[in-house]
């Protein structure tokens, strides 16, 4: 039965496409090439993820034209997207939407930033998307919601950052320099923004689908690649802190600071299970470790400070005042204990 059910979605699936690629040339006609392009790529027809081609087909017609046809080419992309119930094509056109983030042209990554026009975090607004169709497109519509956040907060650290995630790939030590530049306060925002990301990773479906289904593998395949950008990035910080001495920072600061990397150490059982990075992974939770440590040091000799200052302020002002004003305000308290009736038998006054 069940597999009756699937042959008939992929039937129905294969009659939709056609359709849409009918409608495409009838409302459209001028940029037929580039709606049929994207059909390609999220077509109901297999359970694999697009093929480099399709992809490719999308970001050269979508991206080395004008802003224009940038713009039709996400809204284009979009739509499908939107319009779909399908589980299949949603994550088809979020593996899309990921590749022009990964390796689309600037233009192309620029206009997919400020989409929609109206603004908004939610730009993919799939939180609630539910294909009830089958089982296997039930269990599949939480890795299209999953996807979909992840890709949302890619854009969002892109924001934060100033640049586009996918350009750390590129290296050069510009952006190594700019850091330099940043004061505490907004190192420790850009932290708390990719330490987001790892989280929101960690929340990825419990589903056996990421053994058996070559799309959810290829869908995961290539989020890793963004936690790697994001595990540098981080280290990157780390760093930076280390050198700028952790104990010049404020006691704010580094209260912040130590948050943020306590939550992504909460973050490290999972992905070690999603991802084997290698060297570069080990060399991030090391200095996670040691810079926690050093923070907690850092803060526990701030807050004692905190508490020895009034004490020693206390200390000289009373060294500071004036014999005679010590003895005035001492004769003063006598005076007053006395006529309170509150001295001890032995003359000596009780101050408590």
């Amino acid at each position: 039965m069940g597999r009756h059910r699937s042959r008939l979605r992929i039937l129905v699936g294969i009659l939709k496409d056609k359709s849409s690629i009918l409608k495409s040339f009838l409302i459209s006609p001028a940029k037929p090439k580039l709606r049929l392009a994207i059909l390609r790529a999220t077509s109901h027809a297999a359970a694999s993820p697009p093929s480099d081609r399709s992809i490719s087909g999308v970001l050269s017609l979508g991206g080395h034209g004008s802003r224009r046809t940038a713009g039709t080419c996400i809204e284009s992309l979009m739509d499908r997207l939107h319009a779909t119930k399908s589980a299949y094509v949603a994550i088809k056109c979020l593996f899309t939407v990921h590749a022009v983030l990964t390796k689309g042209s600037f233009i192309l990554k620029d206009q997919l930033s400020v989409y929609p026009a109206s603004g908004g975090r939610n730009s993919l607004n799939l939180s609630k998307f539910r294909d009830g169709s089958d089982p296997e497109s039930w269990e599949l519509s939480s890795w299209v919601r999953w996807y979909a956040a992840v890709i949302e907060q890619n854009l969002a650290v892109s924001r934060t950052l100033g640049r586009f995630l996918s350009a750390a790939a590129a290296g050069g030590g510009g952006k190594e320099e700019a850091i330099l530049e940043k004061g505490n306060g907004d190192l420790i925002t850009e932290v708390g923004i990719l330490v987001d990301f790892a989280q929101l990773v960690c929340e990825a479906p419990n589903s056996l689908q990421l053994q058996k289904n070559d799309l959810v593998y290829e869908v995961v395949k290539s989020v890793g690649e963004d936690y790697r950008l994001v595990q540098r990035e981080i280290l990157i910080r780390v760093g930076e802190f280390r050198d700028r001495k952790l104990r010049s920072l404020s006691f704010g600061e580094l209260t912040r600071l130590v948050g943020e990397l306590r939550r992504l150490e909460g973050c490290r059982e999972r992905l070690s299970l999603l991802f084997v990075i290698g060297k570069r992974n080990d060399a991030l939770w090391e200095a996670v470790a040691e810079t926690v440590k050093e923070i907690s040091e850092a803060v526990m000799e701030k807050d004692e400070m905190k508490r020895l200052v009034p004490a020693a302020t206390a200390v000289r002002l009373g060294n500071w005042m004036p014999a005679a004003a010590r003895t005035g305000s001492i004769e003063l308290g006598r005076v007053e204990a006395a006529r309170s009736g509150s001295t001890n038998g032995g003359g000596s006054i009780d101050w408590l």
